[in-house]
C-alpha cells in the first residue's frame, strides 16, 4: 500500500498579493526541483532527497487538489476544481497561486505572510516511482522522487517540521540497513513504532 507523504520547504517567493478589489492572492512555490532536502540520514548513512524535474506531471493532469492552512482540511484556503487554487509545473518545481478566502481565516493568514511569520510551505502527496542511490566511500544514500502519483493537498505552515522524517529515515535503514551500523534492526523497530503512533494521530 502506497504510503502518504508530506515534505516541508521554505517557501521561494512566497509573496502575498492585495488588489484594488481587496481580492488576496498568495503566490510561490510547493516544492522545487533538484533541492536537497535536510539530511534524513540516521547512524552512519548521510540520507538526501530530491524531487527530479516533471516529478509532477501525471498528479496533475488527475488532481484535484486543496489548499488548506498547516494540512487541517476544515481550514480551506482553496481548490482546483473551484479555480481557487492554481498549479503549474515549471522549470523551477510545482507553483502555486491561492486565491484567499475573505474569511477570518483568509485574512489572517495574509497578514502572518505579509509579516514573515509565514515562511514554509508544504505539500501532501503519495509517490508513484522513486530511485535509490548508494555511495559507500562518502556514507551518503539519496532518494530521487521521480513521479508523484497523487497531489493531495498544499498548505502553508507554521512550523518547518517534517512528520515523516523518521518513516523515510527508516525506509533508507531497510534498504541499507546491513551495511550501516549494527543497531539497525532496533532502529528499525524504534521507526515501526513511530510510524503506528502517526497513524493514530492522523499525521500520515
Amino acid at each position: 500500500m502506497s504510503k502518504i507523504e508530506r515534505r516541508i520547504f521554505p517557501a521561494k517567493e512566497l509573496r502575498l498579493y492585495r488588489s484594488r478589489s481587496g481580492g488576496m492572492t498568495l503566490e510561490g512555490y510547493s516544492a522545487v526541483f533538484g533541492k536537497p532536502s535536510e539530511n534524513l540520514g540516521w547512524g552512519d548513512f548521510e540520507v538526501r532527497e530530491y524531487i527530479a524535474p516533471g516529478a509532477f506531471t501525471e498528479a496533475l493532469r488527475k488532481s484535484d487538489c486543496r489548499a488548506v492552512f498547516n494540512h487541517d482540511p476544515n481550514l480551506i484556503l482553496g481548490r482546483e476544481s473551484a479555480g481557487t487554487l492554481e498549479l503549474k509545473q515549471d522549470s523551477t518545481g510545482l507553483r502555486s497561486v491561492i486565491h484567499l478566502p475573505d474569511t477570518q481565516l483568509g485574512r489572517d493568514l495574509a497578514v502572518s505572510v505579509e509579516r514573515g511569520d509565514i515562511r514554509e510551505q508544504s505539500f501532501c502527496f503519495v509517490v508513484g516511482r522513486d530511485q535509490w542511490e548508494e555511495d559507500q566511500k562518502k556514507r551518503i544514500a539519496t532518494r530521487t522522487i521521480l513521479e508523484i502519483r497523487d497531489l493531495i493537498d498544499i498548505s502553508p505552515v507554521t512550523y518547518p517540521a517534517y512528520p515523516d522524517t523518521d518513516i523515510a529515515r527508516r525506509e533508507a535503514l531497510r534498504r541499507f540497513g546491513g551495511k550501516v551500523s549494527g543497531q539497525s534492526s532496533q532502529r528499525l523497530k524504534h521507526f515501526d513504532r513511530h510510524e503506528k503512533t502517526l497513524k493514530i494521530k492522523g499525521l500520515i
